[in-house]
């Protein structure tokens, strides 16, 4: 493995918009990415293995729930803190910040907003600190760009519920303790149930043979007559609103993870452009490898911008869900295209698990799919700024 010798690039001398609370949460996580996760990523993604032991360390450095309030065992911090900090850990690996955001935004935040006091007060303290690890399930095997087909059901019976139905491609499933399931009751509304490993046919088999997020634990949620007590139903919101108002803040998150992802491609490959010699020069003397990095830089510095400005909206309330989907497709695109510039730069050296880039550009393979692929994010924007919707 080689040394992390990661330098974050800031262009636009954008840490002067920073506080002194975010620059130090942001160098917290940075330091303890290139201390726990860049010496052993590498080995973990090769064996498609999530690292459990980084489980703690990503409690401590805010990584679950860092705006979550301080007495249900969160952070308190700003929604920028909460973007710094997804941005260090997939400047790791993708992967690693899927745990963490799903954690977050995902499980920690629909208990907290749409929960009530009991509920959070069980739940969201031993979240916070990595000593129960949370899963999200929404996406069916025969939904997932429209999630409020779903089959997924629940039935009164009385003194519980009885809940039936399958759930797919769910981050952290495999090792979860418990999860935030959207099922419909008996009229057809979205409710949000917890269901608790241990329940009588609750089930989570593992994603196999992933090309992608590759460190990161993926598998099904099987539901077969679930019996789920009732005190265990998210009380304050229903409907489809509810998971979706969970997968903004989730968005968000990814919008300033792909930024790290970026970053650590383009730091990759400017180093590699001083030290590779070909025709008696670096390589980074040449104008076709200049205009690449200069195009990086450019997009990072953009990407950077757009993000910074939507946490200080996030920050006041006044984030729209447009313009959470403009950020994540734009951020997501521009990583997936500096990954790929990058891995050109290092020539069959890219393709290596000695350098981080082909890990990257395969893991935001998946981020540019998952919660609202490239095109939905393309149709938001569309529906938002003409008033008509094209998805039917």
């Amino acid at each position: 493995m080689r040394p992390d010798l990661f330098q974050a690039p800031d262009y636009y001398l954008l840490d002067d918009l920073l506080t002194d609370e975010h620059k130090l949460v942001r160098d917290s996580a940075r330091a303890w990415v290139k201390k726990e996760v860049s010496p052993i990523i590498e080995e973990y993604a090769q064996k498609a293995e999530f690292p459990k032991q980084i489980v703690k360390g990503l409690g401590e450095i805010g990584g679950f729930g860092p705006y979550i309030p301080v007495e249900y065992g969160g952070a308190g911090l700003d929604q920028i803190s909460y973007g710094l900090i997804m941005q260090e850990i997939e400047r790791g690996d993708s992967g690693v910040r899927s745990t963490s955001s799903v954690q977050s935004s995902l499980v920690m935040y629909p208990i907290w907003k749409y929960g009530n006091e009991e509920q959070r007060m069980k739940y969201l303290p031993k979240l916070a600190t990595g000593e129960w690890i949370g899963c999200f399930g929404l996406t069916e095997p025969d939904h997932g760009s429209n999630p409020g087909g779903m089959t997924t059901n629940f039935k009164d019976m009385g003194d519980h519920y009885l809940l039936n139905g399958a759930k797919m491609w769910i981050s952290n499933a495999p090792f979860a303790d418990i999860a935030v399931v959207w099922a419909k009751n008996e009229e057809g509304r979205i409710h949000g149930l917890i269901v608790e490993r241990g329940m009588e046919g609750f089930t989570t088999p593992e994603t196999h043979n992933k090309w992608s997020l590759r460190a990161s634990a993926t598998g099904e949620l099987i539901f077969d007559n679930v019996k789920v007590p009732k005190e265990n139903l998210l009380p304050n919101k229903s409907g489809l609103g509810a998971p979706l108002g969970c997968l903004d803040s989730a968005r968000y998150g990814i919008a300033w993870g792909a930024i790290g992802a970026a970053m650590d491609c383009y730091d990759t490959a400017l180093r590699y452009s001083k030290e590779r010699i070909q025709f008696d020069k670096p390589i980074g003397a040449t104008q076709l490898q200049q205009k690449k990095l200069a195009e990086m830089i450019t997009e990072i510095t953009k990407a950077q911008l757009l993000t910074w400005r939507l946490g200080i909206l996030r920050n006041e309330g006044r984030a729209t869900s447009a313009q959470i989907s403009m950020a994540k497709r734009n951020n997501v695109n521009m990583a997936i295209e500096i990954a790929r510039e990058a891995r050109q730069m290092l020539g069959g050296m890219g393709i290596t698990g000695e350098y981080s880039i082909m890990r990257h550009m395969m893991n935001l393979e998946s981020v540019i799919t998952y919660e609202g692929t490239h095109d939905i994010h393309l149709l938001i924007t569309g529906m938002d700024v003409t008033g008509f919707s094209a998805f039917k």
